[in-house]
């Protein structure tokens, strides 16, 4: 594989995150076969992914789509909430993945040794993914942020394979780049994520709702989870977490907060679960964060 020729892509969930990508690497000329549910790939077959952004312009991109992948492909984008991961990956059967790669766009830090023990370590390359996007209707997805990047780690991955992704993706408007280090790329997300969702989830407020009412709180949540990332191989910049906090939109809301305002599943096991299993073995105390998720998870409002 290279970065010169196209590619066949799978995308696994094609929401906001993957839908994107998927339109993105469609108009860029490679083949992307979208998988998801029957009715959501029949909508994809006939009209395509339609995408409404101010950064990449509003157009339509064609794709194939399927409720499994029935042949090997270059790379297997995952893209679906943890949540739906166990479920949605049976679409994925590694005798017809071949030797594809599987590139996870999820939130939390676990989800690499599942995807691991399931798929051989080599094809696994974790991904973070930076961006707001949205899907609004089957095949209708809105992008908001003027960015989309990705970073690309994979510590059991060929280097080259990972170069040459990255490039596939910068060359259809992603910006991409491959961190050295997975663990830390992990966690430099995991470290901004974890208590913008507890806090916006728990409280039922915007980025500036919690920057305005719950400041002490957020400090707390950004210490403790900067601690326990620093212990686990990430970075432990509070004040750079607490800089990009304060040049968010104050009317951001977290996906965490937005799966709850419409009654979805909440992601609290992938991201304050694992938080507060990764303060357990490197014994760092996150008393705040524990109470939150404890919160949340008896179903506590604001």
């Amino acid at each position: 594989m290279t970065g010169t020729h196209p590619w066949t892509v799978a995308v696994l969930g094609p929401g906001g995150v993957g839908g994107l990508l998927a339109a993105l690497l469609a108009r860029a000329g490679h083949r992307v076969i979208c998988l998801a549910g029957e009715e959501t790939a029949g909508t994809l077959r006939r009209d395509g992914i339609r995408v409404l952004s101010s950064a990449f312009g509003d157009f339509t991109a064609h794709v194939e789509a399927d409720t499994e992948l029935r042949e090997p492909v270059d790379v297997c984008l995952v893209a679906v909430k943890h949540t739906a991961l166990a479920a949605a990956l049976e679409r994925v059967p590694p005798a017809a993945l071949g030797g594809g790669l599987v590139v996870p766009l999820l939130n939390g830090v676990e989800h690499p040794a599942l995807l691991r023990r399931r798929y051989r370590p080599e094809q696994v390359a974790p991904g973070v993914i930076r961006v707001e996007s949205t899907r609004v209707a089957p095949g209708v997805i809105e992008h908001g942020s003027p960015f989309a990047e990705v970073d690309l780690a994979g510590a059991t991955v060929d280097r080259g394979r990972l170069d040459a992704l990255a490039e596939v993706l910068t060359a259809a408007g992603v910006g991409a780049r491959v961190r050295d280090d997975e663990a830390a790329a992990l966690w430099a997300k995991m470290g901004f994520l974890a208590p913008m969702a507890l806090l916006t989830t728990r409280y039922g407020l915007t980025v500036g709702g919690v920057r305005a009412e719950r400041r002490e709180e957020l400090l707390a949540v950004v210490e403790e989870t900067a601690a326990v990332s620093g212990a686990a191989g990430g970075p432990a910049d509070t004040a750079a977490v607490l800089a990009r906090y304060d040049s968010f939109p104050a009317d951001t809301k977290s996906s965490m907060q937005r799966d709850a305002e419409a009654g979805r599943p909440l992601e609290l096991d992938a991201i304050g679960g694992a938080l507060l299993r990764a303060a357990e073995r490197h014994g760092v105390a996150v008393p705040v964060a524990a109470r939150l998720v404890a919160e949340l998870g008896g179903g506590t409002g604001r």
